[in-house]
């Protein structure tokens, strides 16, 4: 971790929130389908839906046959996804394994 990372996690965890130095990845991005676009494209279900946050690509959650999001992930190195899910707020962080604040 570089100095100003550990100073930035420092002070968010001091404020009760969570750094994480992947979220400059992180643009303004519009979901590029209705669904997983993996799974359209296969026929396949999905069990919950992801956005990618770098460029917009949606995919399936871990829970769904193909998780295709961390596929994304592993495919481009897009750190940074969120939930497409109705009522849910939330972003991940795939390099760091952990949630992050909305």
């Amino acid at each position: 971790m570089r100095p100003t990372d550990r100073l930035l996690s420092l002070w968010a965890r001091a404020r009760g929130r969570t750094y994480c130095p992947h979220l400059g990845q992180v643009r303004a991005v519009e979901p590029s389908s209705s669904g997983c676009e993996a799974c359209l494209a296969t026929g396949m279900r999905w069990v919950h839906l992801r956005i990618c946050l770098v460029c917009g690509q949606v995919g399936c959650c871990m829970a769904s046959k193909g998780k295709h999001a961390l596929a994304h992930f592993d495919e481009t190195g897009h750190a940074i996804m969120r939930s497409l899910e109705p009522g849910e707020d939330w972003r991940y962080c795939w390099v760091e394994w952990r949630q992050l604040d909305p």
